[in-house]
């Protein structure tokens, strides 16, 4: 791993709930507002990237989890106007826009923008949200997936580039494509994978790659395999993990944070959460049955006052050999600031010694 500026950035809540499922935790609304004022916040503590995911369908129970969700591309274009230096990172799905679309939506937020604009490609792994759409296939195999999704980034870059585009591939058609006017610069790919197939992609073409692993070690070995395969492409990746901080005072008063949060734990909606990733729905409802407090959190998490959480990012950042992190709170209106007066200083000067 090179010795460039680590990044930390911000998952914006665009969907309602955010990312605690529980009934006695903080909850964010489905608002362009409430979103755009967090933005400006991570702005003004010095984060370098805010990043909005695609949510088409909730999971009910009694929070009504993701019930609510406002569009990723276009609230990222009104933030992009909303602030100067932060990177804008919007979410696409590659099996529901046809690239020569996304191109040309990019394109547009990489003028707003002024530069700061990054795609984040999924290919869809919630079946819910697209069997009630009618375009989900569920035929098709991971396998499958994936060389669809390097298709069609492939035919992105090169609208980006070409002022004509014919292709006859396995999934796409096009003829004589136009996207003009090309982007001054290219907006950042970002991707976020957990499988060997999703680090081939995430080598070819990310400028970001979002990892999840169950340890540590895991995580980074993952990233050592990204930054290798990417080497030998000629390529540079940065790779990144997400963090849920629940930030205190105290570490004491953090650990009642999050003890009280795990209290309200929404099994309903976890199972179905579950169900929507292909579990069978009868061992969804089990697990969740079983699932403890922690489970209301959907990333790993740290709780503890700011020695606490330095102590832990720096770990995390050290001992997994990360470029960046992408950091979830809360409450982001109330933490945030304490983040940046009490935890980001300290991590950008053990970065300064680093360097």
């Amino acid at each position: 791993m090179s010795a460039s500026p680590r990044e930390y950035g911000v998952f914006l809540p665009n969907a309602a709930g955010g990312w605690l499922v529980s009934t006695t935790a903080p909850y964010p609304p489905a608002d362009y507002d409430h979103n755009k004022q967090i933005a400006r916040v991570a702005e003004e503590i010095g984060l370098d990237f805010v990043m909005a995911m695609a949510k088409w369908r909730g999971f009910g129970g009694a929070t009504d989890h993701w019930g609510e969700t406002i569009e990723s591309m276009t609230m990222m274009a009104g933030i992009a106007e909303a602030t100067e230096r932060v990177k804008i990172w919007a979410t696409v799905h590659a099996n529901m826009q046809n690239p020569a679309f996304a191109a040309k939506v990019f394109t547009t937020l990489q003028q707003i923008s002024h530069g700061r604009a990054g795609m984040n490609i999924v290919n869809g792994s919630y079946a819910d949200e697209f069997e009630q759409m009618g375009i989900w296939d569920a035929g098709m195999t991971k396998e499958e997936r994936y060389r669809m999704t390097s298709e069609w980034a492939e035919l992105v870059t090169r609208l980006w580039s070409e002022d004509s585009v014919t292709h006859a591939g396995e999934f796409y058609t096009l003829t004589d494509c136009q996207s003009r006017p090309h982007p001054e610069t290219r907006p950042e790919i970002i991707n976020a994978a957990t499988s060997p197939a999703g680090r081939v992609f995430q080598a070819q073409y990310a400028d970001g790659a979002f990892l999840g692993a169950d340890t540590l070690e895991d995580m980074r070995i993952s990233s050592l395999d990204v930054h290798d395969r990417a080497a030998a492409l000629g390529r540079s990746v940065k790779t990144y993990a997400m963090l849920t901080v629940v930030l205190g005072d105290t570490d004491a008063e953090a650990a009642a944070r999050a003890t009280e949060y795990g209290r309200g734990i929404d099994r309903v909606a976890l199972a179905n959460m579950r169900r929507s990733w292909g579990m069978p729905e009868e061992r969804a409802l089990a697990w969740a049955e079983g699932a403890d407090g922690e489970q209301a959190f959907q990333t790993v998490y740290v709780a503890g006052g700011p020695s606490r959480v330095v102590e832990h990012i720096s770990t995390v950042m050290d001992t997994a050999e990360l470029d960046g992190l992408m950091l979830i709170f809360p409450d982001y209106l109330a933490d945030l600031p304490a983040f940046g007066e009490a935890v980001l200083p300290a991590l950008r000067d053990l970065e300064a010694v680093r360097a």
